[in-house]
């Protein structure tokens, strides 16, 4: 696996969730092997041995069970110490959700932007009920996060692995933007913890009416820590190789300082040469950005 990614002319990688425990001692070989650099981790790596899928969200912060909570936070911990283990900077969370069904909320939104209705009073009726409906429930959830990331900077502290916060793609997911400054403001002497932009995540939203991609970006980007890029074809299908969807990269890079990581975060669906084709063009474009 390993192999094939630095085929592709990639050696810095985030090492992220979905691998197994069994993946673990091949990736640690070919790190000392010097194949590659560890430019981060993402939580939670490797996946809970129970959870048969790759599911980063198996178990929250925000849970409204004690035990889930508790696994989620040991898994955490544990991830941290790998991270420190593979020369990780930084280590990418999601801090949970509140509970509401997506396939009710986001989905219903997606699917009337999809038929093109965007701009029609049921989908603007529809955003607005969503939107009060969270924030009434939503207080409860934010302060379990943020007692769940007090406890975590505490180690990542010690071991010198900053906690990227990362943009999520559905508006139920725990931070919303509105939350995600006060999770800010609230660390805002904490050295070790910021803002992770997930690209496409971001974009979703944009294309929903929840937010302006630049105008967010603007806003948050003193607390950048890095960024997951891939693109999006319109409105929902994230996770595309850049310059195959709707993002202008040039508009919204120019907030990322030089150096920045920027990790290509891309479905396993992709095909190789496309990867390759648009890596090129992306250096061409973009040398000093990290991709």
């Amino acid at each position: 696996m390993i192999e094939e990614i630095v085929d592709l002319g990639i050696s810095h990688i985030e090492l992220s969730h979905g691998m197994t425990i069994a993946k673990l001692p091949g990736i640690k070989k070919a790190f000392e092997r010097g194949l590659f650099t560890c430019a981060g981790v993402h939580n939670y790596f490797p996946a809970p041995v129970e959870v048969m899928i790759d599911a980063p969200d198996a178990y929250e912060f925000t849970s409204h069970r004690p035990a889930d909570r508790q696994r989620a936070m040991d898994m955490t911990l544990r991830t941290l110490d790998i991270a420190a283990n593979f020369g990780a900077t930084y280590l990418v969370l999601h801090m949970g959700s509140v509970p509401m069904n997506p396939m009710k909320w986001t989905r219903v939104l997606t699917e009337m932007v999809t038929a093109g209705g965007s701009h029609s009073r049921d989908f603007i009726k529809t955003k607005i009920a969503f939107v009060k409906k969270r924030e009434k429930i939503a207080p409860l959830y934010y302060h379990r996060a943020i007692e769940a990331l007090e406890s975590i900077a505490e180690k990542a502290a010690k071991l010198g692995v900053k906690l990227a916060v990362e943009s999520r793609s559905r508006f139920e997911d725990m931070p919303t933007e509105r939350e995600m400054v006060n999770l800010q403001k609230h660390f805002a002497d904490n050295p070790w913890i910021g803002y992770w932009h997930d690209f496409g995540h971001v974009q979703l939203k944009h294309n929903l009416g929840l937010l302006d991609h630049i105008e967010w970006l603007e806003k948050i980007s003193p607390h950048l820590i890095g960024g997951h890029v891939h693109d999006v074809e319109w409105p929902a299908r994230d996770h595309r190789v850049p310059f195959g969807g709707t993002l202008d990269y040039a508009a919204l890079l120019k907030y990322f300082p030089p150096g920045c990581p920027l990790v290509w975060e891309l479905s396993p669906t992709r095909d190789a040469a496309e990867i390759r084709s648009a890596l090129a063009r992306w250096r061409s474009e973009f040398p000093e950005s990290i991709a």
